[in-house]
């Protein structure tokens, strides 16, 4: 295997620490670092002897330029715990560590900002958050938030480093003379995109790095208007970090109003009449995959009159090591593991997941033949759009989706009689789907990475209204006699079987941008035998080839890391036998990446 740079390695030892001796955790730690399969059948201490010779890396000296860029750090960094780490590096003259945290400086853009923990420039730490907050106190003064509010209002989850760095967060808004509005405890998100709302705020911050591994964190801002922030206002923000001077010379403030429990209380009574009456004879289990959401969903459940769902206990409570899982995120292989075994065991009639900061939602549902399956993000889409625009009134309803998700969503608006638009990755954009549709009021809204609106109460994803919204469709199922797999089929019948899968390659980045301009230049006729009937180019990191019959391929770079992802659909419109339909279904979206391989001619 490749040479691995330190920051690999350090990646790889934290894994493998918190992996114990769970050997299958090691494996999966070894096989995310690019070790071959053959090196990965040995038993624990092979495995732990692998890790060891990988660790072996060769330091390279501190450079002296880097090394007076450290020591200017240390002499700003306001916090005893990242002293201490850039220290002892620089005392070891770890030239590779030190080199890593000073590679750039952390970007802040729409979606806030977002790194991992440790010292420097190029990590999550007190100075880096003192920075941020003094450039968010620059914006809010500016007046332009999109709301006409006052102050801020602050949350945080419960990772590490939250609570320190919401607190500074509050401090310095406070110092600049911006009334900061702290919430208590550990909220999910969407409880802040409410408060900015319901409190009548300038903007809202909220402390978190959602599903991100245990040892990142970060922070993100709500415009007035409780939605992300979009262009300008990121890059306003961002202009206003940099010119941040000394951070030991940014003002701090204890006038921080610290709010009692009045705004959680408001959002649960808000979001359980997200529902209307109906059955509740329902058995859910829920998991909080280690973070905020737990209290929260069981207060809403209650409040709609629903039974509490069965907690997964071992991941209840906020635990910012996340030890359970090898990623906190519901769409992650295993993830899902305990809570299957707690639906099996107690014979449960759904799987509710939440994310650690719950704003997203995962679903897993009973087999026909046995056992359970998690739904896909496209799946739990449509459903929750149908049972919304079934379960709701009104010419001006609009529901929306992002460009990656299920098309079978505009053929559901049509059915219904409602506005439907699609938009650009992100929430930012799916909660101003219907700023170009005067008089339109936005009911549901979804991306394909388990993120769910549902209604106005969040403007953006808003994972504990959507666990109780899919709650209702399911006890509605189950008083009819019917399964959620029942329901699936109907909307196929009606609007076509939708079948939609993601695929990822990991490649060099130039070799991603060379394989995506060829493309771009030279655009397929065909794509695994279907005909390309439209070449679309939304913006300019995102390239769609529309295929006959409803297919699609969507190609997109990601933004965070050397991977090209790619959406694929495959529909069909005459439906004989179920079980057979998905299959064929399924065989035809293989079929259609192994096209989509070829044509970007990266490898299988």
């Amino acid at each position: 295997m490749a040479r691995l740079t330190k920051r690999q390695v350090e990646r790889l030892v934290a894994d493998v620490d918190r992996a114990g001796d769970d050997a299958e955790a090691v494996r999966a730690a070894l096989r995310r670092a690019g070790a071959p399969a053959a090196l990965l059948r040995g038993g624990l201490d092979d495995l732990f002897d692998l890790v060891a010779t990988l660790n072996e890396t060769r330091r390279v000296p501190i450079d002296p330029e880097l090394a007076a860029r450290a020591r200017a750090w240390l002499a700003d960094d306001p916090d005893p715990e990242t002293v201490a780490e850039l220290t002892a590096l620089l005392d070891a003259g770890d030239g590779d560590a030190v080199a890593d945290r000073f590679a750039a400086r952390l970007g802040f853009g729409t979606a806030g900002i977002r790194g991992e923990l440790g010292a420097g420039p190029h990590r999550m730490n007190l100075a880096t958050v003192r920075a941020t907050a003094a450039g968010v106190a620059s914006w809010v003064a500016g007046g332009a938030t999109g709301g006409d509010g006052d102050g801020v209002v602050i949350g945080r989850d419960g990772r590490h480093r939250s609570r320190d760095f919401a607190r500074d967060v509050a401090r310095v808004l406070a110092g600049a003379g911006t009334p900061a509005l702290a919430l208590p405890g550990e909220v999910p998100t969407p409880i802040v995109a409410f408060a900015v709302r319901h409190l009548g705020t300038a903007a809202g911050v909220m402390v978190t790095a959602s599903h991100n591994p245990p040892r990142d964190n970060g922070i993100k801002v709500y415009g007035g208007d409780g939605r992300q922030i979009v262009s300008p206002a990121d890059t306003e923000i961002a202009a206003a970090i940099e010119s941040v001077g000394p951070v030991t010379s940014i003002p701090l403030s204890d006038d921080v109003r610290h709010l009692g429990p009045e705004v959680l209380d408001a959002y649960v009574e808000q979001a359980a009449r997200v529902v209307g009456d109906g059955p509740r004879d329902l058995l859910a289990v829920h998991t909080a995959m280690h973070g905020v959401g737990w209290d929260t969903v069981r207060r809403v459940f209650a409040t709609a009159g629903f039974k509490e769902p069965a907690p997964v206990p071992e991941q209840a409570q906020p635990d910012g090591d996340f030890p359970t899982v090898a990623f906190p995120n519901p769409e992650e292989p295993g993830a899902l593991d305990l809570s299957l075994a707690l639906a099996q065991q107690i014979g449960a009639d759904v799987v509710l997941a939440n994310d650690p900061d719950a704003d997203r939602l995962g679903v897993a549902v009973p087999s026909a033949g046995g056992g359970w399956r998690a739904l896909t993000g496209d799946e739990i889409g449509v459903l929750l759009a149908d049972h919304v625009l079934a379960s709701s009134t009104g010419d001006d309803r609009l529901v929306a989706c992002s460009l990656v998700s299920c098309s079978m969503l505009g053929r559901i608006a049509a059915a219904h009689g409602v506005h439907f638009r699609t938009t650009l990755t992100g929430f930012k954009w799916i909660t101003r789907a219907g700023d170009d549709v005067p008089g339109s009021r936005l009911v549901f809204g979804y991306e394909e990475a388990l993120g769910y609106a549902v209604g106005d109460l969040v403007r953006d994803k808003d994972g504990i209204t959507a666990a109780l919204t899919f709650a209702d469709l399911v006890a509605r199922l189950k008083a009819e006699g019917r399964t959620v797999d029942d329901q699936l089929e109907a909307l196929a019948r009606a609007h076509g079987l939708h079948a939609t899968r993601q695929w990822s390659l990991r490649r060099p980045v130039e070799e991603i941008r060379a394989a995506v301009a060829r493309v771009v230049e030279s655009p397929p006729t065909a794509v695994a035998g279907r005909a390309v009937v439209e070449v679309d180019r939304p913006a300019d990191d995102i390239l769609v080839l529309h295929l006959e019959g409803d297919s699609r391929v969507v190609i997109r770079p990601s933004g965070t890391e050397p991977k090209l992802k790619t959406y694929l659909q495959v529909v069909a419109e005459d439906i004989g036998g179920w079980e057979a339909a998905q299959a064929a279904a399924a065989a035809d979206l293989e079929d259609l990446r192994r096209g989509v391989a070829e044509v970007l001619a990266l490898g299988d």
